[in-house]
């Protein structure tokens, strides 16, 4: 009896295993799809209302970059001696959106990057625009597309871009978040921020959500 009893409990382990193969579990893990940029062109409320419509960003942040943690705050970097820029964190799915694109709607739409120092009626160096890279292949991509523009002459002043590497990323306070959304009727985001999505649609509008 205890022979057949032992026998039982094996058919019933082996069944268990046949139906639940941790190979089988492996394989069904989900993939992570999404890559991460960081851009700098002006004040960050403006920046991070033209990424949010853009099809394929999962998410924006409104942040500083290019200076250290204990000035990362905006009162401080509004003196303009931090390091830091206005930047977005762009975290997008590149199956649906490249970041070639990215850089397209950066340039065309989302500033004027033949600037210094300024954009629109803001002045300093933390409103310089900049790309802070996140990999050799985004540096790469970035170059080749800013001679791109140049070789065309698309734009009649020379580009200024600073073209860095992303040390970190320090997301600014929350009442900057998602600002143009939370105040569409104010005279700054009516004046300077809403024509870059009228422009954003009418420029890339399969790209524009």
């Amino acid at each position: 009896m205890k022979a057949w009893l032992t026998i039982w409990i094996n058919l019933l382990l082996l069944v268990g295993i046949g139906v639940t193969p941790v190979a089988a579990t492996e394989n069904h893990q989900p993939k992570l799809t999404t890559e991460t940029a960081v851009f700098a062109g002006g004040c960050f409320w403006g920046v991070d209302a033209v990424f949010k419509h853009v099809k394929g960003v999962t998410s924006t942040t409104s942040g500083y970059a290019g200076g250290s943690a204990d000035t990362a705050q905006y009162e401080r970097v509004s003196q303009g001696d931090t390091g830091h820029a206005e930047s977005v964190r762009v975290v997008f799915d590149p199956d649906k959106v490249s970041y070639n694109q990215l850089l397209q709607v950066f340039f065309a739409v989302a500033h004027n990057p033949t600037q210094l120092n300024y954009q629109g009626p803001d002045e300093g160096t933390q409103y310089r625009s900049a790309i802070f890279y996140t990999s050799a292949e985004q540096q790469r991509e970035t170059q080749n597309y800013i001679q791109q523009l140049t070789q065309e002459r698309t734009y009649s002043s020379n580009i200024v871009t600073q073209v860095v590497p992303l040390k970190q990323f320090y997301p600014a306070e929350d009442h900057h978040q998602n600002y143009l959304a939370l105040h569409p009727n104010q005279p700054y985001i009516m004046i300077y921020d809403q024509p870059k999505l009228i422009q954003l649609r009418r420029q890339f509008p399969a790209l524009y959500q």
